[in-house]
């Protein structure tokens, strides 16, 4: 269920109770090689809940705040209230999460909880890479969460909130460990990067546009890009663009001359020869597989 925000104009989804705990306030899921809720298929949405997360595998990515994010296996992903989420593709996944809302973090035996780096997220990470011992520890203490979840009684509360609260505290010590430095103007211009990018990229689609804009050459620009996140300042604009197009694809009837003229693109031959090369398939090619699968 989803209501829009007034705000952003961005769809907010609410936790759903399950068959299982009918808890609105807490909810474990789990994917075994199964596919997730179709619905929120690229479309910018907000949920109203904190989700956390361990893909254990999955070939997929998704992007939050605008950052893309190729889930890793063994990888460890949260999101809270605040974030705006795009899935930008659904495949098979192996993974077991845990959401609940600011009511169950105001409960008395989470009180705790509220004040974990994991929780208030300081400094905008959304991923932890584990170790072996790590996944060994998320794995025992999940399995401890879900088997109280499927056994609800008087006791149940009191036992995740337990279970819950040692997982969170063990993942912010990696957080700490993982996001120690402070914000430096390299991160920083990398962020400032992103924002631009998002506002502008049906409009400028190359690194030397955003380079004026922020009033930096566009080798420094792409030097810091690249040392910040690890791929080229380019990729960025081009990963922003393909995940447009793939929206526009999947969820309007638009001709690829619309999609190509609303993306800035000069032609739709021009266009098409560029998202093959990004994605490996033609628009029409995606079009036709994507909602043959979804629909």
């Amino acid at each position: 269920m989803y209501v829009l925000s007034r705000e952003q104009q961005l769809p907010v989804y609410y936790l759903e109770p399950d068959n299982i705990a009918a808890n609105k306030n807490f909810r474990v899921y789990n994917f075994d090689g199964t596919l997730p809720n179709q619905s929120e298929l690229l479309i910018p949405h907000r949920k109203d809940h904190y989700l956390f997360v361990f893909i254990r595998k999955a070939e997929t990515r998704q992007w939050i705040d605008m950052v893309p994010y190729t889930l890793r296996d063994n990888g460890f992903y949260f999101s809270g209230p605040n974030n705006v989420i795009v899935k930008e593709e659904f495949k098979h996944l192996w993974s077991t999460g845990i959401a609940f809302t600011d009511a169950f973090l105001s409960m008395q035996e989470n009180a705790a909880l509220s004040k974990l780096p994991l929780i208030q997220n300081p400094r905008n990470g959304h991923e932890l890479l584990l170790n072996s011992a790590d996944v060994d520890f998320v794995e025992e203490m999940l399995a401890k969460i879900n088997t109280e979840y499927q056994h609800p009684g008087e006791w149940q509360q009191r036992m995740l909130a337990a279970h819950v609260t040692v997982l969170l505290t063990y993942l912010s010590r990696l957080y700490a460990e993982q996001f120690k430095e402070d914000a430096t103007e390299d991160k920083v211009l990398l962020k400032r990067y992103q924002a631009k990018i998002d506002e502008d990229f049906r409009r400028l689609h190359e690194v030397s546009d955003y380079a004026s804009m922020l009033n930096i050459s566009a080798g420094h620009l792409s030097e810091v890009v690249k040392m910040q996140s690890g791929k080229p300042a380019i990729k960025h604009i081009h990963d922003r663009l393909v995940m447009e197009a793939r929206r526009l694809l999947f969820h309007t009837g638009n001709s690829l001359k619309e999609i190509s003229f609303d993306l800035g693109f000069a032609d739709a031959s021009y266009f098409s020869r560029f998202f093959k090369r990004e994605t490996g398939v033609t628009p029409a090619e995606y079009r036709s597989s994507i909602r043959k699968m979804y629909h």
